[in-house]
Protein backbone atom coordinates (compact mmCIF):
# COMPACT_ATOMS: atom_id res chain seq x y z
CA UNK A 1 0.00 0.00 0.00
CA UNK A 2 1.34 3.42 -0.99
CA UNK A 3 0.81 6.04 1.68
CA UNK A 4 0.37 9.68 0.67
CA UNK A 5 1.76 12.19 3.14
CA UNK A 6 1.91 15.96 3.44
CA UNK A 7 5.19 17.60 2.47
CA UNK A 8 6.89 19.40 5.38
CA UNK A 9 9.46 22.17 5.26
CA UNK A 10 12.67 21.24 3.46
CA UNK A 11 14.87 21.39 6.54
CA UNK A 12 15.83 18.84 9.17
CA UNK A 13 13.61 18.81 12.21
CA UNK A 14 14.77 20.89 15.13
CA UNK A 15 13.03 18.53 17.56
CA UNK A 16 15.41 16.58 19.77
CA UNK A 17 15.58 12.93 18.80
CA UNK A 18 18.00 10.16 19.65
CA UNK A 19 20.69 9.73 17.02
CA UNK A 20 20.93 6.17 15.70
CA UNK A 21 24.44 4.76 16.18
CA UNK A 22 24.75 2.28 13.29
CA UNK A 23 23.32 3.65 10.07
CA UNK A 24 23.02 1.35 7.06
CA UNK A 25 23.31 3.28 3.80
CA UNK A 26 22.07 1.86 0.50
CA UNK A 27 24.32 3.57 -2.05
CA UNK A 28 23.19 2.89 -5.63
CA UNK A 29 25.80 4.24 -8.02
CA UNK A 30 25.76 3.89 -11.78
CA UNK A 31 28.73 1.50 -11.60
CA UNK A 32 28.38 -0.20 -8.22
CA UNK A 33 25.77 -0.79 -5.55
CA UNK A 34 26.90 -0.76 -1.92
CA UNK A 35 25.51 -1.29 1.52
CA UNK A 36 27.67 0.59 4.00
CA UNK A 37 27.18 0.69 7.76
CA UNK A 38 28.42 3.96 9.23
CA UNK A 39 29.12 4.49 12.93
CA UNK A 40 27.43 7.83 13.60
CA UNK A 41 29.69 8.58 16.55
CA UNK A 42 33.02 8.11 14.76
CA UNK A 43 31.91 8.56 11.09
CA UNK A 44 33.77 5.31 10.35
CA UNK A 45 32.49 2.82 7.81
CA UNK A 46 32.38 -0.35 9.89
CA UNK A 47 30.85 -2.73 7.33
CA UNK A 48 30.78 -2.59 3.53
CA UNK A 49 29.49 -4.86 0.79
CA UNK A 50 29.57 -4.04 -2.92
CA UNK A 51 28.14 -5.55 -6.08
CA UNK A 52 28.46 -4.32 -9.68
CA UNK A 53 25.40 -2.50 -10.95
CA UNK A 54 23.99 -3.86 -14.17
CA UNK A 55 21.58 -2.74 -16.86
CA UNK A 56 19.08 -5.22 -18.22
CA UNK A 57 18.56 -5.28 -21.98
CA UNK A 58 15.30 -7.23 -22.03
CA UNK A 59 11.87 -5.64 -21.92
CA UNK A 60 10.78 -2.49 -23.73
CA UNK A 61 14.08 -0.61 -23.20
CA UNK A 62 17.34 -0.84 -21.20
CA UNK A 63 16.52 -0.58 -17.53
CA UNK A 64 17.84 -0.88 -14.00
CA UNK A 65 17.97 -4.38 -12.57
CA UNK A 66 15.89 -3.51 -9.53
CA UNK A 67 15.27 -7.17 -8.71
CA UNK A 68 19.01 -7.76 -8.44
CA UNK A 69 19.50 -4.64 -6.32
CA UNK A 70 16.64 -5.59 -4.01
CA UNK A 71 17.98 -9.13 -3.56
CA UNK A 72 21.41 -7.69 -2.79
CA UNK A 73 19.89 -5.22 -0.33
CA UNK A 74 17.95 -7.88 1.56
CA UNK A 75 20.93 -10.23 1.84
CA UNK A 76 23.30 -7.41 2.81
CA UNK A 77 20.91 -6.05 5.43
CA UNK A 78 20.63 -9.51 6.96
CA UNK A 79 24.40 -10.01 7.05
CA UNK A 80 25.09 -6.50 8.35
CA UNK A 81 22.47 -6.95 11.06
CA UNK A 82 24.14 -10.16 12.17
CA UNK A 83 27.65 -8.71 11.98
CA UNK A 84 27.36 -5.22 13.49
CA UNK A 85 23.68 -4.39 13.96
CA UNK A 86 21.57 -1.69 12.29
CA UNK A 87 19.69 1.16 13.98
CA UNK A 88 18.55 3.13 10.90
CA UNK A 89 18.60 3.07 7.10
CA UNK A 90 19.52 5.93 4.77
CA UNK A 91 19.61 5.96 0.98
CA UNK A 92 21.56 7.67 -1.78
CA UNK A 93 21.52 6.98 -5.52
CA UNK A 94 22.72 8.37 -8.82
CA UNK A 95 20.57 10.99 -10.48
CA UNK A 96 18.53 11.23 -13.68
CA UNK A 97 16.42 8.29 -12.58
CA UNK A 98 12.92 7.79 -11.27
CA UNK A 99 10.10 5.29 -11.20
CA UNK A 100 6.45 5.21 -12.21
CA UNK A 101 4.59 3.12 -9.67
CA UNK A 102 1.06 1.92 -9.07
CA UNK A 103 -0.69 -0.15 -6.41
CA UNK A 104 1.00 -3.31 -7.68
CA UNK A 105 4.48 -1.86 -8.04
CA UNK A 106 6.34 -0.61 -11.11
CA UNK A 107 4.15 0.10 -14.13
CA UNK A 108 7.20 0.49 -16.38
CA UNK A 109 10.83 -0.55 -15.89
CA UNK A 110 13.20 2.03 -14.38
CA UNK A 111 14.74 3.54 -17.52
CA UNK A 112 18.53 3.60 -17.91
CA UNK A 113 19.35 7.27 -18.45
CA UNK A 114 21.95 6.39 -21.09
CA UNK A 115 19.28 4.98 -23.39
CA UNK A 116 18.82 7.19 -26.46
CA UNK A 117 15.10 6.53 -26.84
CA UNK A 118 14.06 10.00 -25.62
CA UNK A 119 16.14 11.56 -28.40
CA UNK A 120 13.48 10.39 -30.87
CA UNK A 121 11.00 12.90 -29.44
CA UNK A 122 13.51 15.68 -28.85
CA UNK A 123 11.91 18.18 -31.23
CA UNK A 124 8.52 17.84 -29.56
CA UNK A 125 10.02 17.85 -26.08
CA UNK A 126 11.87 21.06 -26.85
CA UNK A 127 8.50 22.76 -27.31
CA UNK A 128 7.36 22.04 -23.76
CA UNK A 129 10.48 21.97 -21.58
CA UNK A 130 11.10 25.03 -19.38
CA UNK A 131 13.64 27.71 -20.17
CA UNK A 132 17.11 27.37 -18.66
CA UNK A 133 16.50 30.50 -16.60
CA UNK A 134 13.69 28.64 -14.80
CA UNK A 135 15.11 25.13 -14.45
CA UNK A 136 18.87 25.78 -14.69
CA UNK A 137 18.86 22.42 -16.44
CA UNK A 138 20.56 22.08 -19.84
CA UNK A 139 19.12 19.78 -22.50
CA UNK A 140 21.20 16.64 -22.25
CA UNK A 141 21.30 13.56 -24.49
CA UNK A 142 19.28 10.40 -24.00
CA UNK A 143 17.44 10.24 -20.72
CA UNK A 144 19.73 12.49 -18.70
CA UNK A 145 16.82 14.92 -18.33
CA UNK A 146 14.23 13.08 -16.29
CA UNK A 147 11.49 15.19 -17.83
CA UNK A 148 12.49 13.87 -21.25
CA UNK A 149 12.22 10.32 -19.93
CA UNK A 150 8.67 10.92 -18.73
CA UNK A 151 7.71 12.67 -21.98
CA UNK A 152 9.04 9.73 -24.03
CA UNK A 153 7.42 7.10 -21.80
CA UNK A 154 4.06 8.89 -21.96
CA UNK A 155 4.32 9.09 -25.75
CA UNK A 156 5.52 5.53 -26.38
CA UNK A 157 3.80 3.58 -23.60
CA UNK A 158 0.55 5.48 -22.98
CA UNK A 159 -1.44 2.61 -21.47
CA UNK A 160 1.21 1.73 -18.91
CA UNK A 161 1.86 5.40 -18.18
CA UNK A 162 -1.85 5.92 -17.48
CA UNK A 163 -1.76 3.18 -14.82
CA UNK A 164 0.82 5.07 -12.76
CA UNK A 165 -0.44 6.63 -9.55
CA UNK A 166 2.87 8.12 -8.42
CA UNK A 167 6.20 9.19 -9.81
CA UNK A 168 9.06 8.87 -7.30
CA UNK A 169 12.69 9.89 -7.66
CA UNK A 170 15.21 7.07 -7.41
CA UNK A 171 16.39 7.30 -3.78
CA UNK A 172 12.74 7.55 -2.81
CA UNK A 173 11.90 4.49 -4.92
CA UNK A 174 14.09 2.48 -2.59
CA UNK A 175 12.64 4.22 0.45
CA UNK A 176 9.20 3.26 -0.89
CA UNK A 177 10.30 -0.36 -1.29
CA UNK A 178 11.45 -0.35 2.34
CA UNK A 179 8.56 1.58 3.92
CA UNK A 180 5.61 1.75 1.51
CA UNK A 181 5.66 5.58 1.63
CA UNK A 182 5.90 7.41 -1.72
CA UNK A 183 7.87 10.66 -1.95
CA UNK A 184 10.00 12.89 -4.13
CA UNK A 185 12.89 15.02 -2.86
CA UNK A 186 14.58 18.24 -4.06
CA UNK A 187 18.18 17.02 -4.55
CA UNK A 188 17.00 14.44 -7.07
CA UNK A 189 14.34 16.71 -8.56
CA UNK A 190 16.98 19.42 -8.96
CA UNK A 191 19.45 17.17 -10.75
CA UNK A 192 19.03 18.44 -14.37
CA UNK A 193 15.55 16.96 -14.56
CA UNK A 194 13.61 19.90 -16.09
CA UNK A 195 11.00 19.06 -13.44
CA UNK A 196 12.15 21.54 -10.76
CA UNK A 197 12.58 25.31 -10.53
CA UNK A 198 15.57 25.62 -8.14
CA UNK A 199 15.26 29.36 -7.64
CA UNK A 200 11.63 29.00 -6.58
CA UNK A 201 11.81 25.69 -4.75
CA UNK A 202 8.88 24.11 -6.56
CA UNK A 203 7.96 21.96 -9.53
CA UNK A 204 8.66 23.61 -12.87
CA UNK A 205 6.16 24.77 -15.45
CA UNK A 206 6.77 21.51 -17.36
CA UNK A 207 4.90 19.56 -14.68
CA UNK A 208 1.87 21.84 -14.99
CA UNK A 209 2.07 21.96 -18.77
CA UNK A 210 2.05 18.17 -19.09
CA UNK A 211 -0.53 17.57 -16.37
CA UNK A 212 1.91 15.50 -14.34
CA UNK A 213 1.09 17.14 -11.04
CA UNK A 214 -1.24 14.25 -10.16
CA UNK A 215 1.70 11.85 -10.48
CA UNK A 216 4.28 13.67 -8.41
CA UNK A 217 4.59 12.07 -5.00
CA UNK A 218 4.73 14.55 -2.09
CA UNK A 219 7.96 16.53 -1.82
CA UNK A 220 9.79 15.64 1.38
CA UNK A 221 13.03 16.78 2.94
CA UNK A 222 16.00 14.46 2.54
CA UNK A 223 16.22 14.48 6.34
CA UNK A 224 12.65 13.28 6.89
CA UNK A 225 12.03 9.84 8.32
CA UNK A 226 9.49 8.46 5.86
CA UNK A 227 8.62 5.49 8.02
CA UNK A 228 10.10 2.28 9.32
CA UNK A 229 11.25 -0.87 7.58
CA UNK A 230 8.18 -2.94 6.69
CA UNK A 231 7.51 -5.58 9.36
CA UNK A 232 7.74 -8.46 6.88
CA UNK A 233 11.13 -7.26 5.65
CA UNK A 234 12.36 -6.49 9.16
CA UNK A 235 11.54 -10.05 10.19
CA UNK A 236 13.17 -11.45 7.06
CA UNK A 237 16.51 -9.74 7.69
CA UNK A 238 16.44 -10.21 11.46
CA UNK A 239 16.19 -6.59 12.57
CA UNK A 240 14.02 -7.54 15.51
CA UNK A 241 12.87 -3.98 16.18
CA UNK A 242 11.54 -0.80 14.58
CA UNK A 243 14.16 0.71 12.26
CA UNK A 244 13.57 4.20 10.77
CA UNK A 245 14.24 4.94 7.10
CA UNK A 246 15.35 8.39 5.90
CA UNK A 247 13.90 9.89 2.73
CA UNK A 248 17.38 9.91 1.14
CA UNK A 249 19.11 12.07 -1.44
CA UNK A 250 21.05 12.29 -4.70
CA UNK A 251 24.57 10.88 -4.39
CA UNK A 252 26.56 13.96 -5.35
CA UNK A 253 24.55 15.99 -2.86
CA UNK A 254 25.32 13.39 -0.22
CA UNK A 255 29.01 14.06 -0.84
CA UNK A 256 28.32 17.78 -0.60
CA UNK A 257 26.39 17.65 2.67
CA UNK A 258 29.31 17.52 5.16
CA UNK A 259 30.80 20.66 3.64
CA UNK A 260 27.70 22.84 3.92
CA UNK A 261 26.86 22.03 7.51
CA UNK A 262 28.03 24.80 9.82
CA UNK A 263 29.92 26.98 7.32
CA UNK A 264 29.02 29.55 4.66
CA UNK A 265 32.56 30.17 3.36
CA UNK A 266 33.11 29.74 -0.42
CA UNK A 267 34.56 26.37 -1.27
CA UNK A 268 34.62 23.82 -4.06
CA UNK A 269 33.54 20.24 -3.57
CA UNK A 270 34.29 17.58 -6.17
CA UNK A 271 32.05 14.55 -6.01
CA UNK A 272 33.80 11.87 -8.05
CA UNK A 273 32.79 8.50 -9.38
CA UNK A 274 31.27 7.72 -12.77
CA UNK A 275 30.80 11.50 -12.95
CA UNK A 276 33.05 14.25 -11.64
CA UNK A 277 30.71 16.97 -10.41
CA UNK A 278 32.06 20.30 -9.19
CA UNK A 279 29.94 22.25 -6.72
CA UNK A 280 30.77 25.94 -6.29
CA UNK A 281 29.44 26.62 -2.81
CA UNK A 282 28.85 30.36 -2.57
CA UNK A 283 29.03 30.72 -6.36
CA UNK A 284 26.75 32.69 -8.69
CA UNK A 285 24.08 31.15 -10.90
CA UNK A 286 24.61 33.75 -13.63
CA UNK A 287 27.83 32.05 -14.80
CA UNK A 288 26.03 28.88 -15.78
CA UNK A 289 26.19 27.95 -19.47
CA UNK A 290 23.56 25.47 -20.60
CA UNK A 291 25.73 24.43 -23.55
CA UNK A 292 28.67 23.36 -21.35
CA UNK A 293 26.98 20.89 -18.99
CA UNK A 294 26.62 23.50 -16.28
CA UNK A 295 23.56 23.57 -14.11
CA UNK A 296 22.17 24.33 -10.69
CA UNK A 297 21.97 21.40 -8.35
CA UNK A 298 19.88 21.62 -5.21
CA UNK A 299 21.44 20.85 -1.83
CA UNK A 300 19.88 18.87 1.00
CA UNK A 301 18.41 22.07 2.45
CA UNK A 302 16.65 22.91 -0.83
CA UNK A 303 19.09 25.65 -1.90
CA UNK A 304 20.45 25.96 -5.47
CA UNK A 305 24.19 25.36 -5.89
CA UNK A 306 26.06 26.15 -9.16
CA UNK A 307 27.64 23.01 -10.61
CA UNK A 308 29.54 21.76 -13.63
CA UNK A 309 30.32 18.20 -14.55
CA UNK A 310 31.77 15.69 -16.91
CA UNK A 311 31.81 11.89 -17.02
CA UNK A 312 35.29 11.74 -15.53
CA UNK A 313 35.21 8.28 -14.01
CA UNK A 314 33.77 6.71 -17.15
CA UNK A 315 36.34 8.51 -19.31
CA UNK A 316 39.21 7.56 -16.99
CA UNK A 317 38.31 3.87 -17.21
CA UNK A 318 38.06 4.12 -20.99
CA UNK A 319 41.43 5.84 -21.27
CA UNK A 320 43.41 3.43 -19.11
CA UNK A 321 41.88 0.42 -20.86
CA UNK A 322 42.49 -1.90 -17.91
CA UNK A 323 43.64 -1.78 -14.29
CA UNK A 324 45.17 1.53 -13.21
CA UNK A 325 48.93 1.41 -12.64
CA UNK A 326 50.44 4.22 -10.60
CA UNK A 327 53.12 5.96 -12.69
CA UNK A 328 56.61 6.33 -11.30
CA UNK A 329 58.42 9.70 -11.59
CA UNK A 330 60.25 8.68 -14.77
CA UNK A 331 57.04 7.62 -16.50
CA UNK A 332 55.33 10.85 -15.51
CA UNK A 333 58.27 12.92 -16.71
CA UNK A 334 58.19 11.11 -20.07
CA UNK A 335 54.44 11.64 -20.49
CA UNK A 336 54.83 15.35 -19.77
CA UNK A 337 57.89 15.81 -21.97
CA UNK A 338 56.47 13.91 -24.95
CA UNK A 339 53.06 15.55 -24.61
CA UNK A 340 51.23 12.24 -24.33
CA UNK A 341 47.69 13.43 -23.79
CA UNK A 342 44.02 12.64 -24.21
CA UNK A 343 41.84 15.30 -25.79
CA UNK A 344 38.11 15.63 -25.06
CA UNK A 345 35.70 14.07 -25.11
CA UNK A 346 34.99 10.41 -24.59
CA UNK A 347 31.42 10.70 -23.26
CA UNK A 348 28.94 11.87 -25.88
CA UNK A 349 27.18 15.16 -25.27
CA UNK A 350 28.46 15.82 -21.77
CA UNK A 351 31.07 17.97 -20.07
CA UNK A 352 32.54 21.36 -20.99
CA UNK A 353 33.20 20.21 -24.59
CA UNK A 354 30.03 18.30 -25.47
CA UNK A 355 30.56 18.35 -29.23
CA UNK A 356 34.20 17.26 -29.18
CA UNK A 357 35.27 13.79 -30.31
CA UNK A 358 37.91 12.28 -28.06
CA UNK A 359 41.37 11.50 -29.39
CA UNK A 360 44.84 10.53 -28.22
CA UNK A 361 47.95 12.44 -29.20
CA UNK A 362 49.82 9.13 -29.42
CA UNK A 363 48.72 5.59 -30.21
CA UNK A 364 47.42 4.36 -26.84
CA UNK A 365 48.35 0.78 -27.71
CA UNK A 366 51.98 1.87 -27.74
CA UNK A 367 51.80 3.14 -24.16
CA UNK A 368 52.48 1.25 -20.97
CA UNK A 369 49.62 0.91 -18.47
CA UNK A 370 51.43 3.37 -16.19
CA UNK A 371 51.76 5.93 -18.99
CA UNK A 372 48.07 5.59 -19.85
CA UNK A 373 47.17 6.04 -16.19
CA UNK A 374 49.33 9.17 -15.99
CA UNK A 375 47.76 10.66 -19.12
CA UNK A 376 44.25 9.77 -17.95
CA UNK A 377 44.88 11.36 -14.54
CA UNK A 378 46.18 14.53 -16.15
CA UNK A 379 43.21 14.60 -18.51
CA UNK A 380 40.81 14.37 -15.57
CA UNK A 381 42.64 17.19 -13.76
CA UNK A 382 42.63 19.43 -16.84
CA UNK A 383 38.93 18.83 -17.44
CA UNK A 384 38.18 19.52 -13.79
CA UNK A 385 40.19 22.75 -13.85
CA UNK A 386 38.26 23.80 -16.95
CA UNK A 387 34.96 23.24 -15.15
CA UNK A 388 36.12 25.21 -12.11
CA UNK A 389 37.29 28.12 -14.23
CA UNK A 390 33.96 28.32 -16.04
CA UNK A 391 32.07 28.14 -12.74
CA UNK A 392 34.16 30.86 -11.14
CA UNK A 393 34.53 28.46 -8.21
CA UNK A 394 36.47 29.80 -5.24
CA UNK A 395 38.05 28.64 -2.01
CA UNK A 396 39.75 25.37 -1.11
CA UNK A 397 38.99 22.25 -3.13
CA UNK A 398 37.71 19.12 -1.39
CA UNK A 399 37.76 15.84 -3.32
CA UNK A 400 35.33 13.06 -2.42
CA UNK A 401 35.14 9.59 -3.91
CA UNK A 402 37.62 7.50 -5.93
CA UNK A 403 39.63 10.41 -7.34
CA UNK A 404 40.57 11.41 -3.78
CA UNK A 405 42.93 8.41 -3.89
CA UNK A 406 44.57 9.50 -7.16
CA UNK A 407 47.59 11.49 -5.99
CA UNK A 408 48.58 12.66 -9.47
CA UNK A 409 45.08 13.98 -10.14
CA UNK A 410 45.10 15.97 -6.91
CA UNK A 411 48.63 17.29 -7.34
CA UNK A 412 47.95 18.35 -10.93
CA UNK A 413 44.69 20.03 -9.93
CA UNK A 414 46.47 21.98 -7.19
CA UNK A 415 49.08 23.20 -9.67
CA UNK A 416 46.53 24.03 -12.37
CA UNK A 417 44.25 26.03 -10.06
CA UNK A 418 46.76 27.43 -7.58
CA UNK A 419 44.45 26.33 -4.77
CA UNK A 420 44.72 23.93 -1.86
CA UNK A 421 43.38 20.46 -2.65
CA UNK A 422 42.09 18.30 0.21
CA UNK A 423 41.43 14.64 -0.62
CA UNK A 424 38.96 12.87 1.65
CA UNK A 425 40.19 9.76 3.42
CA UNK A 426 36.70 8.23 3.43
CA UNK A 427 36.23 5.42 0.93
CA UNK A 428 32.64 6.33 0.14
CA UNK A 429 31.89 10.00 0.61
CA UNK A 430 28.36 9.50 -0.64
CA UNK A 431 27.62 6.93 2.06
CA UNK A 432 29.09 9.07 4.82
CA UNK A 433 27.06 12.04 3.63
CA UNK A 434 23.85 10.03 3.48
CA UNK A 435 24.43 8.83 7.05
CA UNK A 436 24.37 12.48 8.11
CA UNK A 437 20.67 12.62 7.36
CA UNK A 438 20.33 11.00 10.79
CA UNK A 439 23.43 12.57 12.40
CA UNK A 440 23.97 15.98 10.76
CA UNK A 441 26.72 17.39 12.96
CA UNK A 442 27.86 21.00 12.67
CA UNK A 443 30.85 23.20 12.06
CA UNK A 444 32.91 21.32 14.64
CA UNK A 445 31.99 18.00 13.05
CA UNK A 446 32.69 18.54 9.36
CA UNK A 447 35.00 16.30 7.39
CA UNK A 448 38.52 17.68 7.62
CA UNK A 449 40.51 15.85 4.95
CA UNK A 450 44.27 16.34 5.04
CA UNK A 451 46.03 18.77 2.75
CA UNK A 452 47.52 17.03 -0.27
CA UNK A 453 51.22 16.42 0.21
CA UNK A 454 52.41 15.70 -3.29
CA UNK A 455 55.63 13.80 -3.86
CA UNK A 456 55.44 14.04 -7.64
CA UNK A 457 57.34 16.75 -9.45
CA UNK A 458 55.10 18.73 -11.78
CA UNK A 459 55.95 22.43 -11.80
CA UNK A 460 56.75 24.08 -15.11
CA UNK A 461 56.54 20.77 -16.98
CA UNK A 462 52.83 20.59 -16.19
CA UNK A 463 52.39 24.27 -17.06
CA UNK A 464 53.78 23.64 -20.54
CA UNK A 465 51.75 20.44 -20.91
CA UNK A 466 48.54 22.24 -19.89
CA UNK A 467 49.19 25.09 -22.33
CA UNK A 468 49.71 22.57 -25.12
CA UNK A 469 46.54 20.68 -24.15
CA UNK A 470 44.46 23.85 -24.18
CA UNK A 471 45.91 24.88 -27.53
CA UNK A 472 45.08 21.48 -29.01
CA UNK A 473 41.54 21.66 -27.64
CA UNK A 474 41.14 25.18 -29.04
CA UNK A 475 42.55 24.18 -32.43
CA UNK A 476 40.16 21.24 -32.66
CA UNK A 477 37.25 23.62 -32.10
CA UNK A 478 36.19 22.36 -28.69
CA UNK A 479 36.37 25.81 -27.10
CA UNK A 480 33.93 28.43 -28.26
CA UNK A 481 35.70 31.39 -29.86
Amino acid sequence: MITATTAPALNPSTEAAPVPRRIAVLDVGKTNVKLVVVDAATRDEIWVRTVPNTIRRDGPYPHADVAMIEAFLVDALADATAAVGIDAVSITTHGATGALIGPEGLVLPVLDYEHDGPDAVDADYAQVRPAFAESFSPRLPGGLNLGAQLFWQARCFPEAFARATHFVTYPQFWAWRLTGVAATEPTSLGCHTDLWAPGQGRFSSLVDRMGWGRLMAPVRSAFDVLGTVRPDLADRVGLGRTVPVACGLHDSNASLLPYIQGSAEPRTILSTGTWIIAFAVGGALDRLDAGRDMLANVDAYGRPVPAARFMGGREFDHLIGGPAVEPDPDTLATVLARGVMALPGFARGSGPFPEAVGAWSHDPDSLTPAARTAAASLYAALMTATCLDRLGADGPIFVEGPFARNGLYGAALARLTGRAVHPSSHRTGTSGGAARLFAPGGAEDTYRPGLLRSTVGLGSALDAYAARWRNEVFTRGSIAH
